[in-house]
Parts: C-alpha cells; sequence; structure tokens
C-alpha cells in the first residue's frame, strides 16, 4: 500500500466513516461532513492533511514535509513521498487528522454520519 497513490488513498479514507472523495483544487478531496481532512494532489502526488500545532513543528523540520500552500496557518502539512515518515506514520497522521475534523462536526452532524470517537 503506498498513500500516495490515488486507489490506495481513496481505499484509505473511505474506511473511515462518512467520508466523502471530490476533485477539486487539482486534487483528490477526503472530506468529512463537507470538510476537508486530507488531500492527494494530481500529478506531483503529494500529501496533506492537518495536524496538531505541536505535530506541526516537528513534522516541518523532517525530509520532504512542508508547511502546506494556502494551509500553513491552520497546521496542514504538505508530504512528499520522499519523506522520511513511513506508511505507518502517514496513516497515523491521516486518522489523526480525521479524527480532528470530524470532532470539530456538531453532534447532529457526527450522529447523521455514523461517527463515534
Amino acid at each position: 500500500m503506498s498513500l500516495f497513490s490515488r486507489p490506495d488513498f481513496e481505499a484509505y479514507v473511505r474506511g473511515l466513516t462518512g467520508t466523502t472523495l471530490v476533485d477539486q483544487w487539482d486534487a483528490r478531496i477526503a472530506k468529512v461532513g463537507n470538510k476537508v481532512f486530507a488531500l492527494l494532489t494530481d500529478g506531483e502526488n503529494r500529501l496533506a492533511f492537518k495536524v496538531s500545532e505541536e505535530s506541526f513543528e516537528i513534522l516541518t523540520s523532517l525530509k520532504g514535509v512542508s508547511q502546506a500552500p494556502y494551509f500553513a496557518k491552520r497546521k496542514w502539512v504538505t508530504v512528499e513521498p520522499a519523506t522520511e515518515l513511513n506508511e505507518a506514520d502517514l496513516v497515523e497522521y491521516i486518522g489523526r487528522s480525521y479524527r480532528t475534523v470530524a470532532g470539530s462536526l456538531t453532534r447532529k452532524v457526527q450522529a447523521e454520519l455514523g461517527i463515534i470517537l
């Protein structure tokens, strides 16, 4: 599995309750409750996802990880395929991004989507 490939990215995020996928901003966008939690860019195959402030500082010091354009002030990172992070790390960080964004949804929306956090 490689989250940098569109089929694997889609398969992973589809496994997260209430997720929808759309093509937008020259990327494959994963949303929960109509809020973005991860994306895979077309062509360059870079991942982007939301992280905590602490993780943002740590991750952006690693090779292949940088502030996400247009999202950096909201603590998003962009990860290149040549990153120091392994697949398990990426799965964990995208899962955290999902839980953070899903947790920001109203209880009503969470219930409608079947999300249990």
